[in-house]
This record gives structure tokens, sequence and C-alpha cells, in this order.
């Protein structure tokens, strides 16, 4: 459920529902010369006005919020003129995707694609977007499964970037490739997580020297697909003292083709993904 917050004093009263995307407060005031049009909230003037309230009804955008997440709550902070507001929210269905830059939403079709920030058992968004070189990076992507039947979600290519749009002259780091091979694997512990569903994926990246003290953006294209339905252009592989495939030991041989070429020659709709910025930093300094 959503949480509503009172704040009460002998001249201020304040309610705060938390909704999906958005709060609403209501901001009564006990001065009777009060100009309630002249309220703010942050950087929002009132949606809504009376002699006595006002009410702001905004998105988790707005009003110059800032956002911290803590388990599975979130607290907005917004400066008054003369005090500071702190509200803690856990909206109906909240989903850690409202974050950005930590998680986003993409869709393609009627598919909804989520990916983002984890925390390090990926129970929740992560707190931080700042990662120690050679610690874990925990991400998720995910598909809505709505009404279609299973899918399993894959990450079909995955780069890195010091830009959030990748550009031709953009240097690149190369995470995934040839349809689903986990080549950091290669030369990294980094390694697909076992699935908790088929519409998720797991992935703990071991951060890397490249874009190092700078932002990094991690670019990649996701697809889901029938379980049953799976070859060497459908796949989650990485390398532990082999190429192993994440969702059937015996079906390794979809792998084989990681150090080779794994390309189809038919082009599929794929969802482009943008998760960044976030730090790596030396920790010998």
């Amino acid at each position: 459920k959503a949480e509503f917050i009172i704040f009460k004093t002998i001249l201020l009263y304040m309610k705060l529902d938390c909704g999906t995307d958005f709060v609403t407060l209501v901001w009564t005031e006990g001065r009777s010369r009060a100009d309630t049009s002249l309220f703010r909230l942050g950087n929002c003037f009132p949606t809504s006005f009376s002699a006595t309230e006002a009410v702001f009804s905004v998105d988790f955008d707005d009003c110059d919020f800032r956002r911290i997440v803590t388990g599975d709550r979130m607290i907005l902070v917004t400066w008054e003129s003369c005090f500071t507001l702190a509200f803690c929210c856990r909206p109906e269905d909240w989903y850690p995707r409202l974050y950005a830059p930590i998680f986003n939403t993409y869709g393609l079709g009627d598919l909804e694609f989520h990916f983002g920030l984890m925390n390090a058992d990926f129970s929740g968004p992560a707190e931080s977007t700042s990662f120690p070189l050679g610690s874990f990076i925990p991400i998720m992507a995910s598909v809505a499964q709505e009404s279609h039947q299973p899918l399993l979600l894959f990450l079909q290519e995955c780069v890195a970037a010091t830009t959030p749009e990748l550009q031709p002259e953009s240097t690149l780091y190369p995470i995934i490739a040839n349809e689903g091979c986990l080549v950091d694997s290669l030369v990294s512990r980094s390694k697909f997580e076992p699935r908790q569903k088929s519409s998720e994926l797991h992935l703990s990246l071991q951060a890397f020297r490249f874009g190092l003290g700078e932002e990094v953006f991690i670019h990649c294209k996701l697809m889901a697909w029938d379980p049953n339905s799976l070859d060497n252009t459908k796949k989650a592989c990485h390398y532990v003292k082999d190429w192993e495939q994440l969702d059937n030991s015996a079906s390794r041989y979809l792998c084989a083709c990681c150090e080779s070429d794994c390309k189809s020659r038919r082009v599929r709709s794929l969802a482009s993904a943008v998760l960044g910025p976030l730090t790596i930093t030396d920790v010998n300094y």
C-alpha cells in the first residue's frame, strides 16, 4: 500500500499520499492571513489552493526532489525557505525502474523491458552508482510477461562507453557480443547468475579499467524469446574454464561459436537500453 505521512505543528499540517510515480501533498496552514497561492514545494507551484490549503500533485521527477533509496522505501527531500521537507514513500507496485539513472524502462511492440543497477543480492535497486575497480556491478534486465506465453530474456549485445549515446568515434569496451556471449568473462570474473525467473537476467559484471574515474554508460540490446526455441543466436553464455550456457548445461554447444561468429542472417527486433552514468574508482587512490 501507499504510505501516508502526516507532519503536524500548531500552525502547519501536511498529509502526503505516495502514488506509483507521483505524490500528492496537502498543505494546511493555520495562520488566517496566509496566502496559500504563494506556497511552494521545492520549485513547484500549487496544483490547486483554497483559503487554508495548498495541494501539490506532482511526479517524482518534479519540484527538484532529491531521491534516496533505502531498501523498499524512497525518501524525497526538498528545501523550503526556512526548513527541509523529507518524505518517505513506499508506493503500491513500486518498482526500481523509477530511478534514473539506476533503472530505466523501454518498450518494443507490446513488450516492456526493464534494465537497471541492483544491490549486491539483486533484492532491490542499487544505493550507489560508484563501484571500486574489481568489485561486481549487479545488473538486472527483465521483460514484463503480461499475457504472453513464458519468455526467456537475453542480453544480445552490451558495450561500455563514456558517452550516453554511441557515436561512430566512440571508444567502446565489449561486454557481451556474438549474440549473447559474455566476452568480458574471458578476462574477468564476470558471470550470469542463475535465473530466478525466466523473464529476468542477472549479470554480475566485474568493474573494469575502461573509463576509470569517468562517467561510464552501459549500452545493451535486449531480446525476449520462446524458451523452447533456442539456438546459437538466442543464448546466455559465460566462460568458466570453458564456455557454459546459463539455461541448460547440456546445451553448451550453443556457445561453441562464441569465439568465432554466431551472427544470424535474420534481422530481429531488439530493445536498445542504456544504463548510467556510473563511475568506476581505483581502490589504490
